[in-house]
Parts: structure tokens; C-alpha cells; sequence
């Protein structure tokens, strides 16, 4: 079976946890490396927390690099009111004994994109913060990724703000710039990144599986439902599986700005979704506009079960 080369750029809370679980385990992904970044905890523990699924999911010697600190702008905003203080529901997991790659997460990106025999398919599900600074750093390289499949942004409300989801919103200038990069950008959003949930009964059924990355996920998932009351979101696991089954989604191709004003808007990602005959007669069109497939539907039910399956294929 061929495996697409991928990189995860990640702020491993739950949601990214589900994620990498998933990168880590199909065998049509081929999980090149993962760098982590400022988001949903600070990067310290996001490193720590990716290097605990990485165990759980079984995964070989699969390199972990620290990137940014914090935005391009600004001071850094944590969901841990989401995700618990450690980012991972609060399971006083065991520290992993893996050991974090030396170089910085813009290297990283860089030695594996340009080693890679075929073009890269880059995965950020955090802040663009590290992917911003790479594209400024080693543009060269950044030439060669075959595209970018990011979780974020909304052609509809927002989550952190009435207008912004939180990755945007968290560093609106490093998404700026990944925007408007001209490498071609999936945007997976909030318009579906709620839908395909998991539950408390097929965490229970998980957790009777004899696979330890099975446990490990119904542990993640209680956790989560303990925490909020309601069936989890798979969330950032979508942008992952949408690279090798495509046909699970729908995009369409609008043009799309970032907000970075400071104002109420600050994160939002205006999708322009005007009819053609419309555009043809209103002359005025977004200025720096980058032209974006954006998803705004799914098959929810066959995207809760590719995830349930690729975690414990006897579900």
C-alpha cells in the first residue's frame, strides 16, 4: 500500500492527541515527524504530551522537535479551561522516555521536506506559528511541499471570538502569512470540526480492547466527556484523515483574508462567498485575497468510523 509522507505540527491538547493517534497508526500515512508549538498549553508540555501518544499509539522512532515559544505578536492565550491544565484531560500520564530531536521544529521541517523522495503533505493543527517562520526561514523548501491541510479558521463564526476560531486567533499574523504563501491550502474549519463525535459507550467498548492505544483513547475521551458534559469531537483528527480519503469531504474554492486588525474581527478568516454573477457585477473584491478549498461539509459518520476502526480495527 503506498503511504503519503506527512508532517503534524501540533499544541497537543485532546483533540491533536486524537489526531496523531490516527497519523500514527494508518498505514496510508506515512508520519515523517511532528513539531509542536504554542496553543492550546504552552510548548513544554505540548512536546511532553506529544511524545505520550507517540508511546501510546506504538509508533516507531518518529522525530519530535520544540518550535515558537509564543505569537509572531502578542502573548499567548491557553485553552486549558478545555483541556485541563496539562492540556491532556488531567490523566497524570507516566513521562515518556522518548527523547525530543535537537534540532528546532523549523529544521525539522526543513530536513524532512527536503529528504523526502516525495512532496510533503504539511498538517498544522495548532497556531501557524511554526509554519510562518519556516516559510520565512527556508522558503526554498517550503517550495516543494506538495500542500498544506490545516485545522482552522471559519467561513462562519468563530470559537475564542464571535468572528475568530482559536489557531487563527491565537497568531492572526503567522496565519497571514501561510494564507498568502501560494502553496496550495485545505482548510478544515470550524464550519465542520464539531460533527464527528465519539461517546461515552464506544469510549467503554474501547476500553475493553486488549490494544493499549485503544485504552489510551478511551481514557482520552472520558476524560473530555467528564470535562464537558457531552460526546467529544474528533476535531483536528479530520484534517488528517481528509489527506488520504478526500472523497469524505467537500470543499469549495473561495478567496480568503486574515484579519490582523486588533479590532472585534482580529483571527477571522473572511471567506468571500458571494455568488459568481454577483462577483462579476460588484467590482470590489478582498485585497490580498488567497484563494483557499475550503470544507464546508463531511460524511460524519464515515469519518467516526475510519478514526474507531484505525484505533482498534476489531471495532
Amino acid at each position: 500500500m503506498n503511504s503519503t509522507p506527512v508532517i503534524l505540527d501540533v499544541d497537543t491538547g485532546i483533540d491533536d492527541a486524537f489526531a496523531i493517534l490516527f497519523a500514527a497508526r494508518h498505514p496510508s500515512i506515512k508520519l515523517l515527524g511532528v513539531t509542536c508549538v504554542d496553543g492550546n498549553t504552552n510548548v513544554a508540555q505540548v512536546v511532553a504530551n506529544t511524545l505520550q501518544v507517540l508511546d501510546a499509539a506504538g509508533a516507531g522512532d518518529i522525530p519530535v522537535a520544540r518550535g515558537a515559544i509564543r505569537p509572531l505578536l502578542g502573548q499567548s492565550q491557553y485553552a486549558e479551561y478545555v483541556h485541563g491544565e496539562d492540556g491532556m484531560g488531567d490523566l497524570g500520564l507516566p513521562p515518556s522516555r522518548r527523547s525530543v530531536d535537537s534540532r528546532s521544529a523549523i529544521e525539522l521541517l526543513r530536513d524532512l521536506v527536503d529528504q523526502s523522495k516525495e512532496p510533503v503533505t504539511l498538517v498544522p493543527l495548532a497556531p501557524l506559528t511554526n509554519i510562518a517562520l519556516f516559510l520565512r526561514a527556508f522558503p526554498e523548501s517550503a517550495k516543494k511541499l506538495k500542500r498544506i491541510v490545516l485545522m482552522g479558521g471559519s467561513a462562519s463564526a468563530g470559537n475564542a471570538t464571535p468572528a475568530a476560531e482559536f489557531n487563527v486567533w491565537h497568531d492572526p499574523e503567522a496565519a497571514a502569512i501561510v494564507f498568502q504563501s501560494g502553496i496550495p491550502i485545505t482548510m478544515y474549519g470550524l464550519d465542520v470540526f464539531m460533527r464527528p463525535c465519539v461517546s461515552a459507550e464506544e469510549a467503554a467498548k474501547l476500553s475493553k480492547s486488549s490494544d493499549p492505544c485503544a485504552q489510551f483513547a478511551a481514557r482520552l475521551i472520558s476524560a473530555f466527556i467528564e470535562r464537558i458534559g457531552s460526546p467529544v469531537t474528533l476535531g483536528d483528527y479530520g484534517a488528517v484523515a481528509s489527506v488520504i480519503a478526500p472523497e469524505l469531504i467537500t470543499t469549495e474554492r473561495f478567496d480568503v483574508v486574515v484579519d490582523t486588525s486588533s479590532g472585534p474581527a482580529r483571527g477571522q478568516t473572511i471567506v468571500d462567498r458571494r455568488p459568481a454573477l454577483e462577483l462579476e457585477i460588484e467590482p470590489l473584491r478582498l485585497e490580498n485575497a488567497a484563494k483557499v478549498d475550503v470544507t464546508l461539509d463531511l460524511d460524519v459518520e464515515a469519518m467516526r468510523q475510519l478514526w474507531l476502526k484505525t484505533i482498534d480495527p476489531n471495532f
